[in-house]
């Protein structure tokens, strides 16, 4: 079981509808009471990647999809883009995407092999197709996505093969076509993460020994004086969160899949710390 002091502590000092009224509405994504829209989608192939799992050197392939369902990125041209990859923190430029799970194939060879399959928008795609620099941004962006989610090593010397779009079969995936209203938010003007700063934070399992059954996540947030300037979204495999008061913003994947519907934060305005206790369902 969770320690109790971790949920509750100093909770005597605050507001409890404040913390779970407004910042847990806010968490989980729910400020409207349907459920965000997703949709099954059957992707359409778009090109595979050959590469390697570091240091065990296996082979593995992403096939890169394509669907009009899947949001487009933000405009981007080519000039943005190689000022964007000499920038100190391009992690600043999201594409949207979905990452499947790991499947096993057989290639050429007939060898076993693992395959990846990441869908991104069909316009987008085909924009990545026409420019050079682009098609290998798109690779890179996939590669760091999947290392990400999956806590992988994989080589950068891949190879895109050309008389295959895709290795194995092309499965659905169910993917969000609506943006939750806190997403929205964290893409509006207001809480543009340009001039943002990244908040001191730890994270830890609970219990420490043995199948972890809480992600806690204890961030710092110095100048916060009220929940109703935060911003919070949990994925499943991820937590962003804006500080709109304190120009805080915090952006991390984390190698665990995570129960987003029973995911709890609270504020403590005396510590000013956000502790976010997120049930884990598996490791990634």
């Amino acid at each position: 079981m969770t320690d109790s002091s971790l949920l509750n502590s100093d909770l005597e000092l605050q507001h409890q509808e404040e913390i779970y009224q407004q910042l847990l509405l806010q968490t989980m994504g729910k400020l409207q009471t349907e459920t965000p829209d997703s949709k099954v989608i059957r992707p359409q192939p778009g090109m595979c990647v050959k590469t390697f799992s570091e240091p065990s050197k296996d082979k593995v392939f992403i096939n890169i999809c394509q669907s009009n369902l899947v949001p487009p990125p933000p405009e981007l041209t080519k000039d943005e883009l190689v000022q964007l990859l000499q920038s100190e923190d391009p992690s600043g430029y999201r594409v949207p995407m979905s990452l499947g799970e790991p499947h096993t194939e057989v290639d050429n060879n007939s060898q076993g092999c693992i395959a990846y399959d990441v869908v991104i928008n069909q316009d987008f795609f085909q924009k990545c197709q026409k420019d050079p620099l682009f098609h290998q941004f798109i690779i890179l962006v996939s590669v760091e996505g999947l290392e990400n989610k999956y806590s992988l090593e994989l080589n950068r010397d891949w190879k895109v093969l050309k008389n295959r779009k895709f290795l194995g079969s092309v499965n659905d995936q169910n993917i969000r076509t609506k943006s939750r209203p806190v997403i929205q938010e964290l893409q509006s003007e207001e809480s543009s993460t340009a001039n943002s700063k990244r908040p001191e934070f730890t994270m830890f399992v609970d219990p420490p020994v043995g199948q972890p059954e809480y992600l806690i996540s204890e961030i710092k947030l110095v100048g916060v004086t009220s929940s109703h300037s935060l911003v919070l979204d949990v994925g499943e495999d991820r937590l962003v969160l804006t500080a709109l008061q304190a120009r805080y913003h915090l952006d991390i994947f984390h190698p665990f899949l995570i129960d987003q519907e029973n995911t709890v934060a609270q504020y403590n305005k005396r510590t000013q710390i956000l502790t976010v206790t997120m049930p884990v369902v598996s490791s990634s």
